[in-house]
């Protein structure tokens, strides 16, 4: 039976499941792999509504020998989130909490449930559930079940096992079991313990961090013979859990941050087991590499002590401790530390800031110091804390001897060691590096006691090592609970017991070169679309809902909760595409569909850690897949906006007319079936009087840059829209810039970025058009004369996608350089700053809303906006996540709903929540035109704000 199809399996699934069942190729390229280096494509992925479901599917898996593999956020960094058969994926509907106890400090939850929901749950009682991996915002429970996770406080609460009270579970054969303290439920495994007693005792449960392999320490009769501890870390090989009580733990209480710095990681690390005396809550490692990619990425770092590594200690309060007290032994800690580099930190926002060095360094990890890629496989080894110190010498040294390289860091407190390495497997040649790496790192750890995993599991990366890390008696141990549990090896097979091979289903050998053909270059991955798409690394951040948290990403998943609109979905797709396998054409149906319900916000590209941009990627997929072929209907009407837009208001009268026209709901509905546009949609208003013929801009000077003088000059860049849609922008610009002391300049003729050609893949349209841009706006930047831009967006192209498109161009990288916002230029220095009497209007007591383009806050970044605002004293709500519109998006048929859906998130709900009389401020003219259409909304552009100061609300209230 292991030969049916995709189809007889979801067939058959369909028939007894009550949730989804999903055979097609895209769905199943989506989770053709986890956060590892492996791809293992399956036959179905099914979406359980309950236990009962879960029966049914292991009901068909026994009936048919097609293997079943348990999935949660597919986080899983060692490939065991993958199967080859059906993928059961909990974290659709199974994801509820069940039930919190706040006496017995417990929670039961289902497997789906996302941790930072139960954290936020529990938090109204004070509680928490005390391991917390850092991707507890996307983490599920079953994932953390499965892995046996940890993370930072792990030092203080244990493991996951150590917080589980039962779980309720299948076996393979159907059984329901609820697992507990004191009895092994399945018969013949008290036998099998009772067997190996002495090389259980002697080889399991060494050290806290020692989860490889089945934790049989657990069912010793001395630890209370704990199945359900047992089963936490067996990476879904033996059962599948349905649903967990979890203990929970009170929240720590004015805990203090103790920086310490050493000469390097190492001699950081020496010191851990002395510091382990004062019960400290985290202590976590890391390395100034890392510290100097984030400083890199973010642009500053608060300050450290000196040093070349250090440690980062929490000191919670004990039982009846004050917050001095508290203090009190975090000094002593630091003074007592073989350092005197040291800072103590109360809790608040300066130890927030400097433990977000950490959070952002785990994230960043994924590229090295030099940006390559970095791969997991080697990420998660763990030793005894006393033998750290000497382990990362050596494994430094190993990591020297293969030429590789990583950012370290990790959970020194329990001697756990994260990195990501710059493995060569971008071909089958060379591989044989990352073996010959992973058989000596094996051999390495267990030389120091330790454990190839302290908390992702084994899974494809490390099962096939164990053998180096324990004897032949624990390994057929392994294999005869494997066995008793799962005869048919039905479970999550490759993984654990009869391993898949560390090397031999490695996603990125197997793709093909996908080089440059005519579009974007790719540059910074060596102009290779395939290495632009394997940034991806599965890690998920794309998953979580990070809004309130400032970031942008991924607004379409947001909206659908769907695998296939999330930044990570639409990558594993294009690295199918580059793989070959399941489809290989760049027009075919799986690949346009995972992209279609992008909205080209570049979010992914900045709150990534990896890079990835896949508005990007998505261009240069429509390029390749239509050139000379027939174009969907909107690429010839909206990708060619500008140009239409400027034929219809070259003259005032016929802008008038199609005003008038379009302003006809039939007329306008019918129009724009025609063309592909949503008849939901409203028109926006042509320009009856383009920028460029308006009073601000009569007489502006164009004349030859060479022969300005000495004045504050400034280029003022009305972009297409700007000159003939919406021209209050630019107008207000002009004015508020002379007020500002520059003397403004228009391009002497009209010049388009491409915008909309390259969000609907034209490129060779777009690099004709940038060319004349460089024409003539180069010789002004040339001349030392700032460009300032009037929409994000088209800003964004200048300052990133031109110079992609454009590499071998020296003038792209000139104009970019010159190029700003209009808050940059306000708050730049001398001589490209403004006079210096200039000053920002009072608006204290003035309320603010505010959406910063998705562009803006992607490419440019919107810090200085943010301090430009602030000095006027008012009242600012920052709205996060994309408007929806994002160009042509949300105008196109079949986008609407979405492109709502992505409005209520934050957007929609900000006006409404909104005093009557708040300025809604919006630089981008989609912004401005989604909050129109949809809630009614006027918004105006920063030069409108800072030109107009408090007559802005009285304009606007008329």
């Amino acid at each position: 039976m292991d030969q049916m199809t995709s189809d007889d399996v979801a067939g058959k699934l369909q028939d007894v499941l009550k949730g989804e069942v999903d055979g097609s190729t895209r769905r199943r390229a989506e989770y053709s792999t986890d956060g590892s280096t492996y791809r293992v494509v399956p036959k179905v992925v099914a979406y359980p509504k309950d236990a009962d479901d879960v029966a049914a599917a292991l009901a068909v898996a026994r009936e048919t020998g097609v293997p079943l593999t348990s999935r949660g956020a597919g986080t899983s960094c060692a490939g065991n989130a993958v199967g080859p058969g059906i993928v059961l994926d909990f974290s659709r509907h199974m994801d509820k909490i069940l039930e919190i106890d706040p006496e017995k400090r417990t929670a039961r939850v289902q497997p789906g449930v996302i941790e930072a929901s139960l954290q936020k749950a529990a938090g109204k009682f004070g509680l928490r559930f005390g391991p917390d991996p850092s991707t507890q915002n996307r983490a599920t429970f079953g994932g953390m079940i499965g892995n046996n996770a940890c993370g930072p406080h792990a030092v203080a609460y244990g493991r996951t096992a150590d917080n589980i009270h039962e779980l309720t579970a299948f076996l393979a054969d159907g059984t329901q079991i609820v697992a507990g303290r004191g009895d092994t439920v399945v018969d013949g495994l008290s036998e099998i313990v009772s067997d190996h007693l002495a090389t259980i005792r002697t080889e399991m449960g060494r050290f806290k961090r020692q989860v490889s392999g089945y934790s049989l320490e657990h069912l010793l009769p001395e630890n209370g013979t704990d199945l359900a501890k047992f089963l936490v870390g067996s990476e879904g090989t033996l059962a599948v859990v349905t649903e967990a009580t979890v203990r929970l733990v009170p929240v720590a209480q004015s805990p203090a941050l103790v920086v310490l710095g050493y000469e390097d990681m190492p001699a950081a690390a020496d010191d851990v087991p002395a510091l382990l005396a004062y019960n400290p809550l985290a202590v976590e490692g890391v390395d100034a590499h890392l510290v100097e990619v984030v400083r890199r990425h973010k642009g500053s770092v608060p300050e450290l002590p000196a040093g070349g590594g250090w440690l980062f200690i929490e000191i919670g309060a004990e039982e009846g401790e004050s917050k001095d007290d508290v203090l009190a032994r975090a000094e002593e800690l630091a003074r007592t530390a073989n350092t005197t580099s040291y800072r103590v930190c109360p809790a608040g926002p300066e130890a927030d800031e400097l433990w977000r060095i950490r959070a952002d360094g785990a994230g960043l990890g994924g590229r090295t110091p030099e940006d390559h890629p970095a791969w997991a496989g080697w990420e998660d080894s763990a030793v005894p804390p006393e033998k750290l110190g000497n382990y990362l010498r050596e494994l430094r040294a190993l990591l020297n001897k293969h030429g590789l390289d990583g950012l370290m860091y990790g959970h020194f407190g329990d001697g756990c060691v994260h990195i990501r390495i710059d493995f060569p497997i971008d071909s089958r040649t060379s591989t044989p590096i990352f073996r010959a790496f992973m058989e000596q790192a094996a051999d390495l750890v267990a030389s120091h006691g330790g454990s190839l995993s302290g908390e992702h599991g084994d899974g494809r990366a490390r099962s096939e090592m164990l053998p180096r890390m324990y004897s032949p008696e624990i390994i057929e141990t392994f294999a005869q609970v494997k066995a008793l549990f799962d005869p048919a090896g039905i479970l999550n097979p490759g993984v654990l017991v009869n391993p898949d091979t560390v090397d031999g289903l490695l996603r990125r050998p197997e793709a093909r070169v996908l080089s440059y053909a005519g579009g974007f270059h790719f540059g910074d991955d060596d102009d290779s679309f395939t290495q632009a798409v394997h940034r991806c690394t599965g890690v998920g951040n794309c998953r979580a809902d990070r809004f309130d948290a400032g970031f942008f990403m991924c607004p379409s998943y947001a909206a659908t909760q769907d695998e296939k609109d999330v930044t990570r979905g639409r990558a594993r797709v294009l690295q199918e595409l580059a793989n070959g396998e399941l489809f290989s054409d760049w027009d075919s149906p799986e690949v346009l569909e995972s992209l279609d319900l992008c909205l080209s916000c570049k979010a992914c590209s900045r709150d990534c850690p990896t890079g990835i941009d896949v508005a990007r990627y998505r261009s240069e997929v429509l390029f390749r897949a239509y050139q000379g072929k027939k174009r969907p209907r909107t690429h010839y009407t909206l990708g060619n906006l500008p140009t239409l837009a400027g034929a219809v208001t070259k003259v005032p009268f016929v802008a008038g007319v199609a005003n008038a026209f379009m302003s006809i709901a039939p007329v306008r509905k019918i129009g724009f079936k025609i063309f592909g546009i949503d008849p939901r949609r409203g028109m926006p208003k042509f320009a009856t009087k383009r920028f460029s013929r308006s009073p601000q801009a009569k007489g502006l000077s164009s004349f030859n840059p060479s022969k300005l003088g000495n004045k504050r000059y400034v280029m003022l860049w009305a972009d297409s829209f700007s000159e003939t849609l919406d021209s209050s922008g630019a107008r207000a610009e002009v004015e508020l810039l002379q007020k500002a002391g520059y003397t403004v300049l228009i391009p002497p003729e009209s010049t388009c970025c491409g915008l909309t050609s390259i969000s609907t893949g034209q490129l060779t349209s777009a690099k004709r058009k940038l060319t004349h841009l460089l024409e003539v706006l180069a010789p002004f930047a040339a001349n030392g004369i700032p460009i300032v831009g009037v929409e994000p967006s088209c800003t964004a192209v200048l300052r990133s996608d031109l110079l992609d498109l454009l590499p071998e161009d020296a003038r792209s990288e000139l104009v970019s350089k010159m190029t700003y916002t209009l808050s940059e230029l306000l708050t730049a220095p001398a001589p490209i700053g403004p006079a210096e009497e200039f000053s920002v209007p009072d608006l204290t007591g003035v309320e603010i809303v505010v959406q910063p383009h998705c562009h803006h806050y992607s490419v440019m970044g919107w810090r200085t906006d943010e301090e430009l605002l602030k000095r006027t004293g008012a009242t600012i709500t920052k709205v996060t996540g994309c408007c929806g519109l994002a160009g042509n998006f949300g105008m196109e048929a079949g986008h609407y709903d979405v492109s709502v859906a992505v409005a209520e998130n934050k957007l929609l709900p900000a006006l409404r929540h909104a005093d009557k009389n708040a300025i809604f401020l919006a630089d981008g003219f989609s912004c401005r035109t989604q909050a129109a259409q949809l809630e009614g909304s006027h918004g105006i552009h920063l030069a409108e704000l800072l030109r107009d100061g408090r007559a802005t609300a009285s304009r606007l209230s008329e």
